[in-house]
């Protein structure tokens, strides 16, 4: 599974490095978001807080080399841990994952064909495993270069709720460009510009909501 993504990374940045890379996203709303061996997660019992999901969101972290923490806050504002909820657009679970989209995307990532069902969406760990996965995509493809460790959480929070393609958009129509305009902004810069510039009001809305739950965790 790691030298899948390492293979997708190496092809991504490859490309990048020769053609000016005009801005792309995985799909969003969230937006969209490498599934392990189904076979490899464990069958979840009830869960009913953040307790109970926690080593779930552990193992994801640990796997894909994504912060606990920022699951966890993620998980918190989307879901509220209810494993079972779904939104009027369709979004399932835990971490809120559209199966069409995010789902999707992180099928593909992993040679996968098609995309989860609702059932397994509802599923903590698999919800939980694809969701942490899609915040893996994201911070190796789209925001890949962003050199601020917490201007990258920012970034990535922003990312999945309303799309990497439509964050970078606002910095400039190439990715490069944008990449290197986030790079000299401090976190704080960064926070105001989204605020100001964002076509999305829920954008820095969310932001704050995730950044809180963040720093509650």
């Amino acid at each position: 599974m790691k030298s899948k993504l390492l293979l997708l990374t190496v092809l991504t940045l490859s490309a990048c490095s020769q053609h000016p890379t005009q801005i792309s996203e995985i799909p969003s709303d969230q937006s969209s978001k490498f599934l392990i061996d189904p076979q490899a997660i464990p069958k979840p019992g009830k869960v009913i807080t953040n307790d109970h999901w926690s080593h779930y969101t552990q193992d994801a972290a640990s796997h894909y080399g994504v912060d606990p923490k920022l699951v966890s806050a993620i998980i918190s504002v989307e879901s509220g841990g209810n494993p079972k909820v779904v939104s009027h657009s369709n979004a399932i679970g835990l971490m809120q994952i559209k199966a069409s989209t995010a789902g999707r995307a992180v099928y593909q990532a992993t040679g996968r064909r098609g995309q989860p069902t609702g059932h397994e969406l509802k599923d903590p760990a698999k919800n939980i495993q694809i969701g942490t996965a899609y915040l893996k995509l994201l911070q190796e493809n789209e925001l890949s270069g962003i050199k601020n460790p917490v201007t990258l959480r920012y970034a990535t929070i922003v990312s999945y709720a309303n799309g990497a393609g439509a964050l970078m958009r606002i910095f400039s129509s190439s990715r490069e460009r944008a990449i290197a305009k986030i790079n000299r902004m401090t976190p704080e810069q960064f926070i105001s510009y989204v605020q100001r510039e964002h076509p999305a009001a829920q954008a820095p809305r969310y932001l704050r909501k995730v950044t809180e739950a963040y720093q509650d965790s």
